[in-house]
């Protein structure tokens, strides 16, 4: 009964640390959003292609799934971003049906601009833990988060 009681606890201290971690990560993201002028969930749009893109550009549907939104959002916002100069947006040359989102230079040279803050704030954020313990953690989590997804699976389809 103790061993339950604990796992419990420590289940239900990780999620509120998720929970406050989560809510950290939008306030800066929202400031960082600011500094360049636009949305947060613009910010995090332009944030996935540069990790994305291999230099061929990306798919919108790709980004759509890397950030767990509709694949019409991202057509939405990244038509925003493009007029706003931050985006280029051209036709896949393997499928004219989908378009090939790219980085601007414009959006590059924003964002490298804040490379120097986005470090400091990540030293902030990352202090007391080394390479090898993010490598750590990131397996961890990637391990809660694959198995989070099976549970919200297997509670949408009543299997609980």
């Amino acid at each position: 009964m103790g061993e339950k009681h604990q796992l419990d606890r420590a289940v239900s201290e990780f999620i509120w640390n998720i929970v406050e971690i989560h809510s950290q990560l939008e306030e800066i993201h929202k400031g960082w959003a600011e500094m360049m002028g636009i949305s947060e969930p613009q910010w995090l749009i332009l944030m996935a292609i540069a990790e994305l893109d291999q230099d061929r550009g990306v798919p919108g549907i790709a980004v759509a799934n890397k950030l767990r939104v509709h694949p019409a959002f991202v057509t939405n916002q990244t038509k925003k971003l493009e007029e706003l100069g931050l985006l280029s947006r051209v036709i896949s040359p393997n499928d004219a049906r989908f378009l090939q989102i790219s980085l601007t230079q414009k959006a590059l040279t924003a964002i490298s601009g804040l490379s120097n803050k986005r470090e400091a704030l990540n030293l902030t954020m990352f202090a007391g833990l080394d390479e090898a313990s993010l490598e750590y953690l990131n397996k961890r989590l990637g391990v809660i988060a694959k198995n989070s997804q099976l549970a919200s699976q297997k509670l949408s389809i009543g299997v609980l």
